[in-house]
């Protein structure tokens, strides 16, 4: 007879899940739905940066069923990390990092809703190395999970069977859940600290997707008259076809290259005009708050 105690294994979940309950909040977003936020350190909290709104009012409901105030100190979209400051003071202890993930291991998200914990138990489902996020953020692992979850577990904790963070739980397409590393949240929460943002780059061109026989890239169709692209001397109608020499195939592929990393970098457009190819040297801007 095996010697695994099931009742044990539940009840040990079930500890992990209600002592990171205690540092978990909800609160309503601007879509009329209940989204989660976790106490990260120095009274901050994280939450999901597609949850919060600039300008509205967040108002989180903690563990205990107190409702305080928060004021969004930044919000991160390359990351999907978001930094709330409660107006006042918050009791409940931060998140130690989890240990080392691999694919099999336990993992178990937690939410809130109006004061009461929520938790859901499965499995990492893979880990793998940094990725570049659609809007140009540098992920510092790719950690999928199989969990099913709801929505108002989006921005709370997920742990490891230790009660270790994991990360943030965040909804790729099709609903799937993903984790956004701790390495990850903890460089984009000093980044927001420091500057209430992340920069990201900024060509100042609006582009669409075009392929004409053999030529396939980022047509220019309007330009910031301001902007770094206009500077450079690209015009509308001209396509750009790679970056740094690296093949461009659509637009999605070219705001990737513009990360956080790619404000101020001078970089080699391949621009086909008119039938032709050239080079164009950009320095890459910062792209405005607004």
């Amino acid at each position: 007879m095996s010697d695994f105690n099931l009742s044990a294994f539940s009840d040990a979940v079930a500890d992990v899940a209600a002592t990171a309950a205690s540092s978990t909040a909800s609160f309503a977003t601007h879509h009329h739905r209940t989204a989660s936020a976790f106490h990260w350190r120095d009274g901050f909290f994280v939450t999901s940066e597609e949850a919060v709104e600039a300008g509205e009012e967040i108002e989180l409901t903690l563990a205990s069923g107190e409702t305080v105030k928060a004021e969004l100190v930044g919000r991160d979209p390359s990351t999907g990390v978001a930094l709330l400051k409660p107006a006042s003071a918050v009791s409940s202890a931060p998140l130690g990092k989890a240990g080392v993930v691999r694919p099999g291991n336990i993992a178990i998200a937690v939410g809130a809703s109006e004061g009461s914990g929520l938790a859901v138990s499965g499995s990492v489902g893979e880990v793998g190395p940094a990725w570049r996020s659609m809007r140009g953020g540098t992920i510092d692992r790719r950690i999928n999970l199989a969990i099913n979850t709801g929505g108002r577990f989006e921005g709370g904790p997920v742990l490891d069977a230790k009660g270790g963070l994991i990360g943030m739980l965040l909804f790729g397409p099709r609903r799937r859940a993903l984790v956004m590393p701790y390495e990850t949240i903890e460089r984009a929460v000093a980044t927001l600290r420091e500057k209430g943002h992340v920069a990201r780059g900024y060509l100042g061109a609006g582009l669409h997707p075009i392929r004409n026989g053999d030529v396939q890239g980022a047509m220019v169709m309007s330009l910031d008259e301001q902007g770094p692209a206009k500077a450079a001397g690209l015009h509308v109608g001209d396509i750009v076809v790679a970056w740094n020499g690296e093949a461009v195939h659509g637009p999605r592929e070219l705001i990737r290259k513009l990360g956080p990393d790619s404000a101020g970098a001078a970089v080699t457009l391949g621009v086909m005009s008119g039938g032709e190819r050239r080079d164009v040297q950009v320095t890459v801007g910062e792209k405005p708050l607004s």
